[in-house]
């Protein structure tokens, strides 16, 4: 069995992000892990592969540096991986899935692809289900549970307000990993060594046909999130207190 894991180089959300200019922060001294949604997706692939046999090929959309979080994935157990190069630090995920498709299309299609329920920086939540279209295949996001049984899946997924989904699929198929899936492996020392001499494939969006000028989505804007104000307390009885909430929404906050 074949499994692919798209995987996404994000900062850390733990990290203070500067704007730089009017569209972009400044990352040279940002931390940046794998999206934490992914590594369900690595850990679940790798454990199916282990079992079943077959591998697991790990594919990255982003920068040059994005090799540490590869590496990272290699180490946890997947067996070789992909790299598109691109400078853009907003690839938005009409281009992302086209490049993800090109990619898989030159290495041999697999029969079961990971990618996280969505990734912690842009939260688009859109990059699985564009994939699953541009290659035809059956998609399921917020994936907690999985079984593989011969050419079908069964996923369970949430969807909200408690209530959860069980879906069957033909496989090849897209899965959207989330919390509780797995739980992620810490790799050892041995295993961070060896992931040094596994194979990582680079390639820019040139060799894939894929102009980034043609992006669908542009950002004009960066602002931090404004800090929030102290807290209120309103005294008095409790109709003294709606009265002067109403007040304060009204006057001084005007949402009402």
């Amino acid at each position: 069995m074949k499994i692919v894991v798209c995987v996404k180089h994000v900062p850390d959300t733990a990290a203070t992000i500067k704007i730089a200019g009017t569209n972009a922060f400044e990352d040279s001294d940002t931390k940046f892990v794998a999206n934490p949604y992914d590594e369900y997706g690595v850990e679940e692939a790798v454990s199916l592969v282990e079992k079943l046999g077959g591998e697991v090929v790990i594919i990255t959309v982003g920068k040059a540096s994005a090799v540490s979080t590869i590496r990272g994935a290699l180490a946890m157990g997947a067996h070789r991986a992909i790299l598109v190069k691109t400078d853009s630090q907003f690839l938005d995920s009409d281009l992302t899935a086209k490049a993800l498709k090109a990619v898989m299309e030159q290495d041999g299609l697999p029969d079961l692809i990971f990618t996280g329920k969505g990734s912690v920086d842009t939260e688009s939540f859109q990059t699985q289900y564009r994939l699953a279209c541009a290659l035809g295949m059956p998609v399921v996001n917020d994936v907690s549970v999985l079984t593989i049984d011969g050419a079908s899946a069964v996923a369970q997924r949430e969807s909200g307000g408690g209530e959860k989904q069980v879906i069957q699929l033909k496989l090849p198929c897209v899965i959207g990993a989330a919390k509780g899936l797995n739980e992620p492996r810490y790799p050892k020392f041995p295993d961070i060594m060896k992931a040094k001499k596994k194979q990582i494939k680079e390639m820019d969006l040139s060799d894939l046909g894929i102009d980034p000028s043609q992006s669908r989505v542009t950002i004009e804007k960066l602002e931090p999130v404004p800090e929030r104000s102290g807290a209120k307390m309103l005294l008095g009885s409790v109709d003294e207190q709606m009265t002067e909430l109403v007040r304060i929404l009204r006057q001084d906050e005007k949402v009402l």
